[in-house]
C-alpha cells in the first residue's frame, strides 16, 4: 500500500512540475489579461519614444538600401564575401557554397572546407570566400585588407590557371 501512495505522490509531483513548466513557456504568449491592465503588446513595446540621446551616425538613403545591382556570372563580375566575426557570417558564407541552386554548382568535396566555384563557362572563381578561396587575404580580413589584397590573388589565380595545360 505504501508503494503505491508513494508512486501516486511521484506522478502528481511530476504532473505538478510538468504544469508549471508548461504554464511559464506558454503563458506568456496567451493572452490572459495582465496585472496592469495593459494588452500583452503593448507591454511588449520597450522602447515607445526614441531615445533623445541617441545620435545616427549613419545615413542610409531609402534609395541606397532598395538599389539593385546586375551580376554577370558568366562576364567578369566576382562576389567579394567580407567574413565578419560573431554576425553569422560562417553560416551564410557556408549556404553561399553549399545550398545556393546556380547553373554550374560549387564543387565541394567531402573533409575539405573549400569548395571550388567556377563559373559556367570557363574555370574562374566568381566568389571570393573564405569557403571557395580560403584565407587568402590572412585571417579574419577586413575592409581595407580585401581592397588591397583582393586583385592581386585573383590575377594570380588567373595566371596559374592560364598556365596549366587543360
Amino acid at each position: 500500500m505504501v508503494e503505491r501512495t508513494s508512486k501516486f505522490l511521484l506522478i502528481v509531483a511530476v504532473s505538478v512540475c510538468f504544469m508549471l513548466i508548461l504554464y511559464q513557456y506558454v503563458g506568456p504568449g496567451l493572452s490572459l489579461g495582465s496585472p496592469s491592465g495593459r494588452s500583452y503588446l503593448e507591454e511588449l513595446d520597450l522602447f515607445p519614444t526614441p531615445d533623445p540621446h541617441y545620435v545616427k551616425k549613419y545615413y542610409f538613403p531609402v534609395r541606397e538600401l532598395e538599389r539593385e545591382l546586375a551580376f554577370d556570372m558568366k562576364g567578369e563580375d566576382v562576389i567579394v564575401f567580407l567574413h565578419i566575426q560573431k554576425t553569422g557570417g560562417t553560416t551564410f558564407g557556408r549556404h553561399l557554397v553549399q545550398n545556393v541552386r546556380l547553373e554550374v554548382p560549387c564543387d565541394c568535396r567531402p573533409g575539405q572546407k573549400k569548395c571550388t566555384c567556377y563559373r559556367p563557362n570557363r574555370r574562374e572563381t566568381w566568389l571570393f570566400s573564405r569557403f571557395s578561396t580560403g584565407w587568402s587575404c590572412g585571417l579574419h580580413a577586413d575592409w581595407t585588407e580585401l581592397t588591397n589584397c583582393v586583385p592581386g590573388v585573383l590575377d594570380r589565380r588567373e595566371s596559374a590557371a592560364a598556365k596549366t595545360p587543360r
